[in-house]
């Protein structure tokens, strides 16, 4: 026998050239984003220290902004026990600050001064240090032993913006900061800001050599240690490790495994920096867990290709067999045509040629035409009926039946159409039963026909088995068959499918089992199938009991 030729060819090459592409696209992609999130990464390891700078130099600038200038509240008139109350708590919100002098002073045309042009002059009449270091923080007066740097330079300050000051303007920052403040590294040196009214006061008093008057003025000198300021890490997934170091430091080691930065300290810090290491591994860290969301959504992103990727692939394959079905269905439906429209041609020219028939030939002839008509009438029932019950058009008449005396009338029929169809029958606890024969005849029809089909010449068998339960009717159809296909169990019972066989090449159209389920479905019923290969298949139809 010569072997058929497929018309129809899969053809995967470009299913699998679309699917190298994007999965190098993939890659390529994984490894572009990776190493942009480390140069990411990496830049933000050098431009972020400006959020640690600012961040650890807040409480610094608090210090400044607030805390120093709140001397000048006291207007010069602080005792020994405001400046210590005042001290501690200094000492108590700013760690850098380590030690303070508090300088308390007198401003007039008293001897003993330092003096300007005229007879205004400024002396310290005692000086006070305040040590963190002491429990009681008890004060002392240092009158020796103490730099007076600090106190001449903020004395000259002070004594020359009140000889040159217009007392009719206020004064500006600038004039205000560069009097009342020293700031140097490692120490703030501030007096209180004076008023234009003392401003006055102290003008007229330096005018007047022959009056002796002066007025009380404060000086503190803050000594700050950079050691002891708080570096505030806002970024630590990026710094794994923030100390302060003098500007000359410089780590010797040259390590590449290592990421280093720094950033300057400001004011009185001046001589100090900031100074942020990371290793490679650390700073490796960071990158995978940014690079984690990067990676999920490249993964979903790709999945999502293959997924559409698949649905196109079986949106076509399912359109490929669709093509089939019908090119399979127009050729066997044209087939299943053809044979009795030429079988009826031949008899009609027989009838009507001018050749005498005998009577046996004239009812030879008439018997081929009745089979031939019945054949095409059967076909065309059953797509009409077919696409009633797809419709939900065909009205159902129920009725009692005896189901042995209707099983068995179908089994005489099959027996005396197929005289070498054996077919056997058991009826088990079937109380009366309900339902339209003529559907309940088709199922019959169907099942039957297709195992008398689809046996081995000389083993074409078939035991109908009608088991009564409690609330069904089980029908059973087992024959000693060529069998199904595992794989093909499930495509049997569609529209226009068939399974490729010797038995069914020129003699089906894939609607016998088709309209078998719809049927059974149609009376809310249920039909499966159990089959190994050339042993044989079983049919089993449930049909409910009406209630």
């Amino acid at each position: 026998m010569k072997k058929k030729v497929k018309i129809y060819r899969k053809n995967f090459s470009l299913i699998i050239v679309l699917l190298i592409l994007t999965t190098c696209f993939f890659i390529v992609a994984l490894v572009v984003s990776y190493n942009l999130t480390g140069k990411y990464v990496e830049s933000e390891f050098y431009s972020k220290k400006i959020d640690v700078l600012d961040q650890t130099i807040k409480s610094y600038n608090d210090f400044f902004k607030n805390r120093v200038s709140e001397i000048t509240s006291y207007q010069g008139f602080i005792s020994t026990e405001s400046a210590e109350k005042y001290t501690q708590s200094v000492f108590s919100d700013f760690p850098f600050v380590n030690r303070i002098l508090f300088y308390d002073l007198r401003i007039g045309n008293t001897k003993g001064r330092i003096k300007q042009k005229n007879h205004l002059g400024l002396l310290a009449k005692a000086v006070y240090q305040y040590k963190r270091e002491e429990q009681d923080v008890s004060p002392k007066i240092a009158i020796t032993g103490y730099d007076p740097t600090d106190f001449n330079q903020m004395a000259v300050k002070l004594l020359k913006y009140i000889n040159r000051i217009d007392t009719l303007h206020t004064s500006s920052y600038g004039e205000i900061f560069n009097t009342f403040y020293d700031v140097k590294p490692n120490k703030i040196s501030y007096t209180n800001v004076l008023s234009r009214e003392d401003v006055k006061v102290f003008k007229d008093i330096g005018k007047d050599a022959g009056k002796t008057a002066y007025s009380k003025q404060s000086m503190f000198t803050f000594f700050l240690d950079a050691y002891l300021l708080k570096v505030n890490n806002v970024h630590p997934e990026l710094y794994e490790n923030i100390t302060v170091q003098p500007m000359v430091y410089d780590q010797l080691a040259n390590n590449s495994d290592l990421l280093i930065t720094e950033v300057p300290l400001p004011a009185a810090f001046s001589e100090f920096k900031l100074y942020f290491k990371s290793g490679k591994n650390y700073m490796n860290a960071e990158v995978k867990r940014r690079y984690f969301p990067i990676f999920i959504i490249l993964v979903v992103f790709y999945i999502f290709l293959l997924i559409i990727g698949w649905l196109i692939y079986r949106n076509l394959n399912v359109n490929i067999k669709l093509f089939k079905l019908q090119y399979d269905f127009i050729n066997n439906f044209t087939h299943e045509f053809k044979t009795p429209v030429s079988v009826i041609k031949i008899a009609g020219s027989n009838l009507s040629g001018d050749n005498e028939l005998s009577e046996k030939q004239r009812k030879k002839y008439g018997r081929i035409l009745n089979e031939e008509a019945d054949k095409l009438n059967d076909l065309m029932s059953k797509l009409l009926s077919f696409t009633q019950l797809e419709n939900k058009s065909i009205s159902i008449k129920n009725e009692e039946i005896n189901l042995e005396d209707f099983t068995k009338r179908y089994v005489e029929t099959f027996k005396l159409k197929y005289p070498d169809f054996d077919i056997s029958l058991n009826i088990n606890n079937v109380n009366p039963f309900f339902i339209d024969p003529i559907l309940l005849g088709s199922i019959y029809q169907n099942l039957m026909e297709n195992a008398y089909k689809y046996s081995h010449p000389f083993k074409k068998e078939l035991n109908i088995k009608i088991v009564g339960e409690k609330r069904n009717v089980v029908f059973i159809f087992t024959d000693k068959g060529i069998g199904i296909q595992k794989g093909e169990l499930g495509n049997i019972f569609k529209k226009f499918y068939r399974v490729e066989n010797q038995y069914n090449q020129n003699g089906s159209v894939g609607l016998g089992l088709a309209f078998c389920k719809e049927l059974v479905t149609f009376i809310g019923g249920e039909i499966k199938v159990d089959s190994k290969p050339n042993e044989g298949s079983v049919f089993t139809v449930i049909i409910p009991y009406l209630t």
